[in-house]
Formats: C-alpha cells, sequence, structure tokens
C-alpha cells in the first residue's frame, strides 16, 4: 500500500481531514467532551527516534487545532530501565521539535499513592487478586488464540487475604517476582490482554523520582488510562498496537468508575532502511558500534538534528505522510526531500574540498592574492556575497582530475580546460607524481582575461570546479553518511552498513568556515548539505556532518 493512501495532506503541509480530527470534531459536537486536552506519554527508557515525532505532531496538532491543552507526561512506571538522562533528553527534543507544553509537564510516578489506593478498591470489589505464579507460569497458563487460559491456582483468594498480601508486597515484605497483582477478568476471554492482566509486580529497585518508597511499580495498562483520567485527558492518542489494548483501558475505568477519556490508535511510522527499535538504539550504543544515541546515523531526534535536519523539516514530512489507520512503509527519500528543500532556500554557499589535490598556477604572479565574490545564496538575493581569497595554489578534489580521460570525463585533465567557480580559466600543462606513482599535484596556467568565469572571446568550457586557496585553507573533518543499513527492509537483526560513515580527517575549507557555529548549515558547492557537528568540532579542527546530497530522487518521481 502506498504511503499516501490515506492522507489528503498536501506537499506544502496544509492540514486535511482524517480519522481523528473527525472523531474529536464529532465529540465536540455531541458534547462527550467540552474541549480538547491529549498528552505525549514517553517512558523514559531511550532517546526519542523520528516515530516519536510523528506522534508529537498528532498530540500536539490536534491540541493545537482545537485550542485544548497538551501535556507532556512521563510515563515513568520501571525503574530498571529509566534515567534522568532520558528524561532531559526527551524534554529538549519535544521542545525543539515544536510542541508548546507550558507547565504542563508530569510525572506518572506522581500518581503512585493514586494508583496504589484504586488498586486496593478492585480488590475490595473482588476484581483483583494477589497471584502467586512467575512471569513464566503466567505466561505459560495464559493460552493462546484457540486455546483458552487457565486460572491461577490463586484466583479464589479471599478479599481479606488479597488486601493483606497487597499491603505486604508494598512493604517490601517479598521478593521480586514473588507475586504479582492480576486483575479478574475472564482467562477465556477471545483478547488474550483481557485474560486476568498483571497490574503490579515487585521490584526492588530505586526510581529515578521517586527514590526507594516503592517496592511495587504499576503496568503500563494499569497505568496507562489512570495517569489519563488523573490529567483529564479528553483523547488518549496511541500507536495501532494498542488497539488490542484498548478494551483492557476502557475496563479497568470503567471498574473504577472514574473520569473516562477516549482512546484512538493510528498507524505508527516506519521508513525503508530504518528501524524504529529502542532495544536496538540501545545495543548498537551499547556495543560501540555508534558513538551515541545522537549519532547522526540513528533515526533519533538528537541524532537527526546533531546531522543538521531541522524541526520544520521534520514537522512538514509528518504532514505529508498523514494520519493512517493501517500500517504502511515510508521513503527516507521523502524525509531528505524536505531538508533539501529547506536547505536550499536557506543554506550559505561555501567551497569545500573534501579529498584535495594541489594545483599550482604557474602563470599567476608569486606572492600575489585577490578577492574573488562569491554569491552566498543564488536562491536568495538579499543573502549577497562574501569575498573568498584566491591565490597561485589552489586544491580541488582528487575525482576532477583524471590523467587518461575516459568518455563523458569534461572535468580537468592534461590539455583540457575548466572553469574555476566565481575565478577563472584553468588548463592543466602537467600531473607531478610521487616515486609511487601517484599524482600530488597539477601545474596549471590560467587566462587572467576570463575573471568573473567567463571567456571574452565566447569559448566554452564544459566543467565547473570548486577551489580553495591553499595559503587561506581551513583543515577540518568531514565526515560522509550513508543509511546505517542496506536492506530496505531491516529487522532488529539485519547487519549496518560497514560504509555508513566515513570520516575524511584533512578537508580543505574556504577560511570564512573557520568561525563556523556549531548546528549551522552550509551547502558545500557539489557536494552536499553539511552541519557543524555540535559535539566533536572546534574552532582549530571544524567537523562538518554530511545531512544530505545534493540529488534529490523523491521529487523526481514524483513530479508530475
Amino acid at each position: 500500500m502506498s504511503n499516501t493512501e490515506n492522507t489528503k495532506t498536501s506537499i506544502e503541509g496544509a492540514a486535511a481531514t482524517n480519522f481523528i480530527r473527525e472523531a474529536v470534531a464529532e465529540d465536540l459536537k455531541t458534547g462527550r467532551f467540552p474541549g480538547v486536552h491529549t498528552r505525549f506519554p514517553p517512558e523514559p527508557n531511550a532517546y526519542l527516534h523520528i516515530g516519536h515525532a510523528k506522534a508529537i505532531w498528532i498530540d500536539y496538532g490536534i491540541a493545537r487545532e482545537f485550542g485544548g491543552l497538551f501535556n507532556l507526561r512521563f510515563d515513568d512506571t520501571n525503574p530498571a530501565k529509566e534515567e534522568q538522562e532520558f528524561v532531559d533528553a526527551i524534554i529538549e527534543d519535544v521542545k525543539w521539535i515544536g510542541a508548546e507544553f507550558g507547565d504542563r509537564l508530569f510525572f506518572g510516578s506522581d500518581y503512585f499513592e493514586q494508583m496504589y489506593q484504586w488498586a486496593v478498591e478492585l480488590i475490595k470489589k473482588n476484581k483483583a487478586y494477589v497471584c502467586d505464579l512467575s512471569a513464566e507460569e503466567v505466561s505459560k497458563t495464559r493460552g493462546n488464540l484457540s486455546e483458552p487460559g487457565q486460572n491461577s491456582p490463586n484466583r479464589d483468594r479471599t478479599v481479606e487475604e488479597n488486601l493483606d498480601l497487597f499491603s505486604r508486597m508494598k512493604a517490601g515484605e517479598f521478593p521480586d517476582g514473588a507475586k504479582t497483582l492480576r486483575a479478574r477478568i475472564d482467562m477465556a476471554h477471545p483478547n488474550l490482554n483481557m485474560r486476568d492482566p498483571v497490574m503490579y509486580r515487585i521490584l526492588h529497585q530505586e526510581h529515578h523520582r521517586q527514590g526507594a518508597k516503592w517496592k511495587i511499580y504499576p503496568m503500563y495498562d494499569w497505568a496507562h488510562g489512570l495517569e489519563d483520567s488523573i490529567e483529564g485527558i479528553t483523547h488518549s492518542l496511541c500507536s495501532l498496537e494498542y488497539e488490542d489494548h484498548r478494551p483492557l483501558y476502557d475496563w479497568f475505568l470503567d471498574q473504577l468508575g472514574i473520569y473516562h477519556p477516549r482512546q484512538i490508535e493510528f498507524a505508527r511510522l516506519n521508513m525503508n532502511y530504518t528501524v524504529m527499535s529502542k532495544r536496538k538504539f540501545i545495543e548498537l550504543v551499547r556495543d560501540g558500534v555508534v558513538e551515541g544515541f545522537d549519532d547522526p546515523r540513528l533515526p533519533t531526534l538528537a541524532g537527526l538534528r546533531r546531522r543538521g535536519y531541522t524541526s520544520a523539516s521534520i514537522k512538514n514530512f509528518c504532514d505529508r505522510i498523514g494520519v493512517a489507520k493501517r500500517d504502511s512503509l515510508v521513503d527516507i527519500a521523502l524525509l531528505e526531500h524536505y531538508i533539501r528543500e529547506e536547505l536550499n532556500k536557506t543554506a550559505p554557499r561555501v567551497m569545500a574540498v573534501l579529498r584535495p589535490l594541489k594545483v599550482v598556477i604557474g602563470n599567476y604572479p608569486a606572492g600575489q592574492s585577490e578577492m574573488i565574490d562569491c554569491d552566498n545564496n543564488p536562491e536568495d538575493a538579499s543573502a549577497g556575497k562574501r569575498q573568498v581569497p584566491f591565490g597561485r595554489e589552489l586544491y580541488i578534489e582528487q575525482e576532477d582530475f583524471m590523467e587518461t580521460p575516459s568518455k563523458g570525463f569534461f572535468r580537468l585533465s592534461p590539455g583540457k580546460e575548466v572553469r574555476l567557480k566565481h575565478a577563472y580559466y584553468i588548463k592543466c600543462l602537467e600531473a607531478v607524481k610521487d616515486d609511487k606513482g601517484s599524482i600530488i599535484e597539477l601545474r596549471c596556467e590560467y587566462d587572467p582575461a576570463t575573471k568573473g568565469g567567463d571567456s571574452p572571446d565566447g569559448r566554452k568550457v564544459k566543467s565547473t570546479l570548486h577551489w580553495v586557496s591553499a595559503a587561506d585553507a581551513v583543515s577540518g573533518e568531514v565526515r560522509l553518511y550513508e543509511q546505517l543499513f542496506t536492506d530496505p527492509t531491516p529487522s532488529t537483526e539485519s547487519p549496518v552498513n560497514p560504509n555508513s560513515l566515513t570520516a575524511l580527517k584533512d578537508c580543505k575549507l574556504e577560511p570564512g568556515l573557520r568561525n563556523a557555529k556549531p548546528g549551522e548549515k552550509f551547502q558545500f558547492l557539489r557536494q552536499g548539505y553539511f552541519c557543524v557537528d555540535s559535539k566533536n568540532s572546534t574552532k582549530d579542527k571544524p567537523v562538518f556532518n554530511r545531512t544530505v546530497g545534493l540529488k534529490d530522487s523523491w521529487s523526481k518521481e514524483h513530479k508530475k
């Protein structure tokens, strides 16, 4: 199925209707809810990825569109995997992506006491019981889609016994895994999630906010609806895998008789050449395959930001893919299209030679240099011009010279003439080699009458090369990124692309890049769009990450 089948959103990002908007509008029209209140509920056990950006924009976008409220709420119910580092990173990401939550920052762990009291209430209603089965035994007795589950031998404990045991679980009397609190529903229910699900497990581990206060922790299915209810959420928007959990969400709220939000599910984001797996990201970081959760090869928001993606490009991408009820695969070229489209309009043009080859212009006066006027951005006249030094010795790309040119090669070769961008025509006279036969220098001559890039006698050249003055060049590192996986539909077990990162250590950059600041974005002429690395770049040794190349495969394929 095409990723555009279930959306009517235009490329420009203009809002169009979708099933969530229609459901919310109907709820307001019928008076089911007086207003709109949504939330984004991440677990602080990893960094957010671009799939979360879609969820954020659905949650926040609905609240904004209907003039409602939006909460950022951490579902921090599993201290074994949660860390303050993840909390801080998620807050930064949500702010960066553009979702405004103001002072509406909440933590599910702050509701632990209320959740506990509600669990006691269900025990008193004989709707929950303490079970001694291990996790493995619970799984074995759960049954499957064709066979019912088996009742726990503890299912018929008295209310008084359950209250006593649950209180002692809370007090820390029992070891991890010794007991759980389970809902008493139906072990033959066709929905496996309704077969006496676990509500609490024993876990003697400190919580990043609650410390050592709690020895029992709520399961997500129990906590989720309660958190929504406490905060007055109207529409609990979830990814599609929670559709089968909705009956349980409703059951808990109905049994307690408390305020009941509406859960609506949507298809999550899937992109080719990418996995959206927290477990895989953690594994890649742990094994040193990537340098951290903000590695530019990862689809984490921190990684995308470090690579040079903007929040606007990600929002436009999310608008374009829309909201669907069924899973589909989105071409990563579409994401690249939106950042390329933005940077083409906004990124200053500069010259950078990634694999330098020295050029000596023999007839250019020794010791002399001049300043060449260069356009900052031909897409934006108001960006003006900059001056770049030009001298007798330059650097060009190694790939722009071929001693014995193949058919169709129109760049520099012996006896051939090319244009240097904004500067002069040059002709190669000789290639100098080292004792191993490798070309280390080109001897050339220039035509002083061609300043600015045109010949007064009307002769034409077929190639224009970028260049950098050798005397003024800034040495820097440039990192070229490819997809982390070569398989277009990778699994978490797929091998990583060994060429996903190429680090070029001694690139030659025009001198104005010496003062480039972390996060600044540029178009390197003929190379692509690059961003100053926010982690490793220094004034003495700037580091640039390639955001995306110049070629837009998605745009070409989708032109009408």
